[in-house]
C-alpha cells in the first residue's frame, strides 16, 4: 500500500479537479448559472419541496365513470355475442344498475307459457364465460388472468353480472397506475424538476411539485381528463339548446362563440388514443394546436376525410366541441390543426394535455397545501449551520488527535464534500431536508476510515515497525474493515432509496453518495498525501 503508481496519482488528481469543476455551479445563483456557456458544466442539484417551497396536492380518483364504461362495454359485448350466429340467444334489453353496480339481462323463455329451460341457461352460461374470458385477458406467466366478472342465472332467466372483488381491485390498481403515469408526463412537460408522485391509500395520489408558483395552473393541467374524440356532425337538423336529441346523437357545448351547441354522432369516428404528438403553433397569426396521429390513426383519418368531403368534423375534448371545421379535402398525412379561441398559453396547455394522454378517471383535489419558500430558506440556513458546526468540530478533533495526519484527513474531507456536491449535480438528484441530514451524517462518518487507518498505524509504530512499514501495514490491514463497515451501511442506504419515498429516498441518496466519496477520499486522497509527504521527508518517526 506504500506504493502508488503514476496512473493512480493522475486518477486521484483528475477526480478531484472534476469534482471542483462540476460542483462549482452550485456556488452561484440560478440567474448567473443561466449565463454560463453551454460547453461548461452548469447543472445544479435540485432542491426538494421542503427547501424551495412548492405545491402539495392530494387527488382522489373517481372510479365510478370507469366502472360505468366497463359495464357499457359489457352490455355491448352481450348484445353482439347473444345475437351472433354462434349463440343465437334470445334476450330482453340489458340494463345497468348504478346503485348495485350490476348488469342485468333477462333470457326469453320457450313454450307457452314461456319458460327458460336448462339448455338455455347452460348455453347462456357458456356464452357469458367466453365474454368474461375475453374482457379479463390472459394476465401474465406468473399470475394468469384475473376473473374480472362473476354472474348468476336465476331459474326465471334473470342474468346478474357484477365485478369480482379481485377484478375490481385489479381495475382500480390499473387506473391508479395509469393516472400516476399520465400525471408524471404532464408535470414533466411543464419543466418541473423531480416531482414526487405516489399512491396514497386505495384511491388517492399524492403530488408534490417543488418550485411551483401557480398551484391553480398545476391543478388545471393535472386534473383535466383530456379525453379527446373526433365525431361527425349531424347536419340534418339545426342544433339548439333544449332540443330533443335523436337516438345515437349527442348535443355538446361548443367553444365557438358563433355556435352554442353542436349535434354530433354519438359513436366517435376516431379517438385520441391514436395521437402521438401535439403542440402550440400559429396559423394566419392566430394561436392554434397542431396534432399528429400514429399509423393506424392516420389511415382512419384519411378514410374519414375521403368519405365525408364537405361535411363537418367535430374535435371534442371532455365532451366540449373545440372546433367543428368542414372537411375541404382528403387529409392522408396524419396531421391536423385545431382552431379555437386560444391564447398562446391555453394552446400550449392543451398541447401538453394531448401529448401526455388522457386520464383514465376524473381526479378530485381533496387536500391542497402551498409550502412557502421562506420555510425552505430557513431549513437551508439551519442545514448550513449544522453542516458548518459539524465540519468545524470534526476538523478540530482530527487535527488535535492526529496532528499532521489529521490535517491531511481534513483536506480529504473537503474534497469529500466537493465530490458529494458534484455527484448530486451530475445525477440531478433532489436535495431535501433529510438529505441535508444525510450530508451532516456523512461528515461525521467520513473520517471513520481515516481514524481506523491512523489508529492501525499507531499500533504498528508501537510494535516497533519502521515508518514505511507502519504506513504500509496500517493501510493494508485496515482496508478490509473499512470495506465491510461501509458496505453494510451502503446496503441500508440502498434499501432506503428503493423502498422509501420522498424525504426517505433523499436521505438514502445523500448517504449512499457520501459513503462512496468518503471511501475514495480516505483510501485514495489521504493515502496519496501521506505517501507524497513520506517520500519527500523520509522521517525517522511518524508525527501521529
Amino acid at each position: 500500500m506504500i506504493n502508488i503508481s503514476r496512473v493512480q496519482v493522475i486518477v486521484v488528481v483528475l477526480v478531484c479537479l472534476l469534482g471542483l469543476f462540476f460542483a462549482a455551479p452550485n456556488l452561484v445563483s440560478k440567474d448567473v448559472d443561466k449565463q454560463i456557456p453551454s460547453w461548461l458544466p452548469s447543472q445544479q442539484f435540485n432542491l426538494g419541496l421542503d427547501l424551495q417551497g412548492g405545491a402539495h396536492l392530494l387527488f382522489e380518483v373517481n372510479m365510478k365513470p370507469v366502472v360505468d364504461d366497463q359495464f357499457k362495454d359489457m352490455v355491448g359485448r352481450i348484445r353482439s355475442t347473444f345475437r351472433s350466429s354462434q349463440w343465437q340467444i334470445r334476450y330482453v334489453q340489458p340494463r345497468i344498475n348504478d346503485e348495485k353496480q350490476t348488469v342485468t339481462v333477462r333470457l326469453v323463455g320457450e313454450g307457452d307459457p314461456p319458460q327458460v329451460t336448462e339448455a338455455q341457461r347452460d348455453k347462456a352460461t357458456r356464452a357469458l364465460r367466453s365474454i368474461i374470458r375475453d374482457l379479463s385477458g390472459e394476465g401474465n406467466l406468473f399470475t394468469g388472468g384475473t376473473e374480472r366478472y362473476q354472474f348468476t342465472i336465476a331459474d326465471n332467466g334473470l342474468v346478474t353480472i357484477q365485478f369480482t372483488e379481485a377484478g375490481l381491485r385489479e381495475l382500480q390498481n390499473r387506473v391508479i397506475d395509469q393516472s400516476i403515469e399520465v400525471i408524471r408526463r404532464r408535470v414533466d412537460e411543464t419543466g418541473t424538476k423531480e416531482p414526487t408522485i405516489q399512491r396514497q391509500g386505495d384511491d388517492r395520489i399524492l403530488v408534490q411539485v417543488p418550485g411551483v408558483s401557480d398551484p391553480e395552473q398545476l391543478k388545471k393541467i393535472i386534473g383535466t381528463t383530456a379525453k379527446m374524440t373526433f365525431h361527425l356532425v349531424d347536419q340534418s337538423v339545426e342544433a339548439s339548446k333544449g332540443m330533443t336529441v335523436p337516438r345515437g346523437r349527442l348535443l355538446l357545448e361548443s367553444q365557438d362563440p358563433d355556435e352554442e351547441v353542436v349535434l354530433v354522432v354519438a359513436e366517435p369516428a376516431l379517438d385520441g388514443s391514436h395521437l402521438v404528438d401535439a403542440g402550440q403553433s400559429f396559423q394566419d397569426g392566430r394561436p392554434v394546436v397542431t396534432f399528429r396521429f400514429d399509423t393506424e390513426g392516420s389511415k382512419t383519418f384519411c378514410n374519414i376525410t375521403r368519405t365525408n368531403l364537405r361535411k363537418r368534423f367535430a374535435i371534442v375534448l371532455d365532451n366540449k366541441v373545440l372546433s367543428a371545421p368542414r372537411i375541404e379535402g382528403v387529409i392522408c398525412g396524419g396531421s391536423g390543426i385545431i382552431y379555437g379561441n386560444f391564447t398562446v398559453k391555453s394552446a400550449s396547455e392543451l398541447g401538453i394535455l394531448l401529448r401526455a394522454g388522457a386520464l383514465p378517471a376524473p381526479l378530485k383535489v381533496v387536500e391542497e397545501r402551498t409550502v412557502g419558500a421562506e420555510l425552505g430558506a430557513d431549513s437551508i440556513e439551519a442545514g448550513k449551520l449544522a453542516s458548518m458546526v459539524g465540519l468545524v468540530l470534526v476538523v478540530i478533533f482530527m487535527f488535535l488527535s492526529y496532528g499532521r495526519f489529521g490535517l491531511m484527513a481534513n483536506v480529504a474531507l473537503f474534497f469529500n464534500l466537493v465530490l458529494i456536491a458534484a455527484a448530486l449535480s451530475l445525477l440531478q438528484a433532489t436535495l431535501t431536508l433529510p438529505g441535508i441530514a444525510g450530508i451532516v451524517l456523512t461528515i461525521g462518518m467520513a473520517v471513520d476510515a481515516n481514524v481506523l487507518i491512523f489508529e492501525r498505524i499507531r499500533e504498528e509504530v508501537r510494535a516497533g515497525r519502521t515508518p514505511m512499514s507502519a504506513i504500509d501495514t496500517g493501510y493494508r490491514r485496515a482496508l478490509t474493515t473499512i470495506i465491510d463497515s461501509n458496505l453494510t451501511t451502503f446496503i441500508a442506504a440502498l434499501l432506503l432509496f428503493l423502498f422509501g419515498s420522498g424525504p426517505v429516498q433523499g436521505f438514502g441518496v445523500t448517504l449512499a453518495i457520501g459513503l462512496a466519496t468518503s471511501m475514495f477520499s480516505a483510501i485514495m486522497i489521504t493515502r496519496l498525501m501521506v505517501i507524497t509527504w513520506w517520500r519527500r521527508k523520509r522521517p525517522s518517526t511518524l508525527p501521529i
